[in-house]
């Protein structure tokens, strides 16, 4: 398919009710077109990876184009620029985490990107670092202690940040961390235990945000990381 014609099966597949969510992140109407994830990881499977059609797609403007572009990036043909210029039209969080969850965290030297963004002033860098390093915690298995215990140094120095999308992240990325074992929790504990009794505005609220979750977890059997007991499963045990 060519952009044009993805162009035309997104808008196919459109609804009301998907284009006024989209709308309500923030995207400009002109650039909602309206369809599911579900749909987009549809029709992604459904044509061959192509840095240039994902190019072309992502320079449409299109929030759901993009998102798909994301799924379609051969990722072994992306440099440090390439990662840059996407990251720089970011302008909701969705987008932000899709392409950190799909592409970014796929990438060999992903921890650079957090090392790098961290400290940025622009929002959703920021946020980017954070849904990184949670979602290495979720995904890599043989993640060392050092790169943990590096993480909470970094949770630590950088939450200060009171813009929500931002400070949600950072809760996310602690409550991973405390999901990995029973050694980390007891350490995401005593960091959000630190906020609360010593730290500011934006890090009670973090601290608080992650005890909830942190404090009732559990071990399954067939499962790798720590699961919350208020969820369905978690609850069972």
């Amino acid at each position: 398919m060519t952009c044009e014609e993805i162009i035309i099966k997104l808008q196919s597949k459109a609804s009301k009710k998907h284009k006024a969510n989209v709308i309500r992140m923030g995207i400009p109407e002109d650039y909602s077109i309206g369809v599911s994830t579900t749909i987009i990881r549809n029709i992604a499977k459904e044509i061959e990876k192509s840095n240039e059609l994902a190019y072309k797609l992502w320079k449409t403007g299109y929030h759901e184009a993009r998102l798909l572009a994301v799924l379609i990036f051969e990722r072994n043909n992306l440099n440090t620029e390439d990662i840059e210029y996407l990251m720089n039209d970011v302008i909701s969080w969705d987008l932000c985490d899709h392409l950190c969850k799909n592409l970014i965290i796929k990438l060999p030297n992903y921890d650079n990107y957090i090392i790098e963004w961290i400290s940025s002033s622009q929002i959703y860098k920021k946020r980017a670092a954070f849904v990184l390093i949670a979602s290495s915690v979720i995904h890599d298995k043989n993640i060392a202690d050092n790169k943990l215990d590096d993480y909470l140094q970094l949770i630590f120095k950088y939450s200060h940040d009171n813009h929500e999308h931002i400070k949600k992240a950072i809760s996310w990325a602690l409550r991973e961390i405390g999901k990995k074992d029973f050694n980390y929790n007891e350490k995401a504990l005593l960091l959000a235990h630190e906020f609360i009794d010593h730290g500011d505005k934006v890090q009670v609220w973090i601290g608080r945000n992650a005890i909830k979750e942190l404090e009732n977890v559990t071990k399954v059997a067939d499962r790798e990381r720590l699961i919350s007991t208020n969820t369905k499963t978690g609850s069972r045990f």
